[in-house]
C-alpha cells in the first residue's frame, strides 16, 4: 500500500518536515530583498544574528526594522513569535506581524498567514480566508503556497473540492522542485485523480521527490517496483528504496524491508535482518507489525532473537547520532 497525501507547514529557516497542517515559508531573505533604512541597522545584521541563534539581538534588530515598515523583518518577527525564539510563543502576535508584511505583498508572510487561518492558531480558524492568503502568495510564485492551495482543492476545505485544480497547483510547485508537491502529484497520477491514471508518470514524480530524500516518496517508489506498477517489477530496486526510507525511520518502509528479508525478495533470505526491521517498525505502534514480528519469533532460536534485537538497538543508537538536531 502506498502512503497517502499530506499537508505541509513550512516556516522559514529551519527545514520543517511533513506535518498535517499548511506549508509555511521559512528561509531568511537576502539583504537585497529587504529595506534597511532603520538608522545604521540592516536586515542582514538581524539575519546573521538569527542564523547564529542570537535571538535576542535578532529580535531587537528586526523590531526596529519592522517598526520602520520592513516587510521581511515583520515576517521574521512573526516567525519568532510563532516558534518562541527570543520571546514567549505568541500566535496572536505572530498573526499581527505576518499580516503587516502580507499587506505589503510579502508572499512568504501571506503564505504563513494563510497557515495561521488554516490551523486556527492566533486567529479564528477560517479555511476560506486561508485559501485567499495562499492564493495571493501562490500567484506570486511561492511554491509552498502553491502546494498548500493545491492541498485545499484536493481536500475541499475553504474551496470546492477540485482534483484538476489541485493537480494544477501541485504541478506549479513541483516544477519548482518542491518535494511535497512532487510526491502529491505522483499520488494524483497513481490514483487517477484530476488526471488520467498513469503509473509511469506517478513513478517519475515519486522519483523526483525521493531523490530529495523524501521518505514517503522513497517508500512509494519501492512499492511501485515491488508491484511492477509503472516500472518493470524489480525486487532489488524495491529493497533499495525501502531501505532509504527505512533508514530515515519510516515505519512502513522498515516493515516492508523486513518482509523482503523474510521472503528473500531482492535480498538473501535472512530472518535476523527481517526481525530487526519489523521490530523497528513495530515500536511505532502498528499491531500488524507486532503480529508479524511475533510470527517471525516463533520460527527463531533465542540466540537469533537476541541478535536481531541487538541490531535494532544499534540502529536506534546510530540514528540518534545521525539525526540529532542539537548543535
Amino acid at each position: 500500500m502506498q502512503t497517502s497525501k499530506r499537508l505541509l507547514v513550512l516556516i522559514a529557516v529551519l527545514a520543517l518536515s511533513y506535518v498535517s497542517q499548511p506549508a509555511m515559508a521559512q528561509q531568511v531573505p537576502t539583504p537585497s530583498q529587504s529595506r534597511t533604512n532603520a538608522g545604521s541597522l540592516t536586515f542582514e545584521q538581524g539575519a546573521a544574528a538569527f542564523r547564529r541563534r542570537d535571538y535576542q539581538l535578532a529580535l531587537s534588530i528586526f523590531q526596529r526594522l519592522a517598526l520602520n515598515g520592513d516587510a521581511n523583518a515583520q515576517r521574521m518577527l512573526g516567525i519568532m513569535y510563532q516558534i518562541g525564539l527570543g520571546v514567549p510563543r505568541d500566535d496572536a502576535a505572530a498573526v499581527s506581524w505576518y499580516r503587516k508584511a502580507a499587506d505589503q505583498g510579502n508572499a512568504d508572510a501571506q503564505n504563513n498567514l494563510g497557515g495561521k487561518y488554516y490551523s486556527g492558531q492566533g486567529v479564528t480558524q477560517d479555511y476560506a480566508t486561508a485559501a485567499n492568503w495562499y492564493r495571493k502568495a501562490a500567484e506570486q510564485g511561492s511554491a509552498g503556497a502553491q502546494f498548500n492551495l493545491g492541498r485545499m482543492y484536493d481536500d475541499g476545505p475553504g474551496v470546492p473540492q477540485d482534483y484538476a485544480a489541485a493537480v494544477s497547483w501541485y504541478r506549479k510547485a513541483a516544477d519548482q522542485g518542491f518535494a511535497n508537491a512532487q510526491f502529491n502529484l505522483g499520488l494524483m497520477y497513481s490514483k487517477g485523480q484530476g488526471v488520467p491514471q498513469n503509473y509511469a508518470a506517478a513513478v517519475g514524480w515519486y522519483r523526483k521527490a525521493a531523490d530529495q530524500r523524501f521518505a514517503e516518496a522513497q517508500y512509494n517508489l519501492g512499492v511501485m517496483y515491488a508491484e511492477g506498477q509503472g516500472v518493470p517489477q524489480n525486487y532489488a530496486a524495491a529493497v533499495s528504496w525501502f531501505r532509504k526510507a527505512a533508514d530515515q525511520g519510516f515505519a512502513k518502509a522498515q516493515y516492508n524491508l523486513g518482509v523482503m528479508y523474510a521472503n528473500g525478495q531482492g535480498v538473501s533470505k535472512e530472518i535476523v535482518q527481517a526481525h530487526k526491521w519489523v521490530n523497528l517498525a513495530a515500536t511505532k505502534g502498528d499491531a500488524r507489525h507486532r503480529e508479524f514480528r511475533n510470527a517471525l519469533e516463533s520460527k527463531m532460536a533465542p540466540a537469533q532473537i537476541a541478535e536481531a534485537q541487538k541490531l535494532a538497538s544499534e540502529w536506534i543508537d546510530l540514528s540518534d547520532i545521525i539525526w540529532d538536531p542539537s548543535p
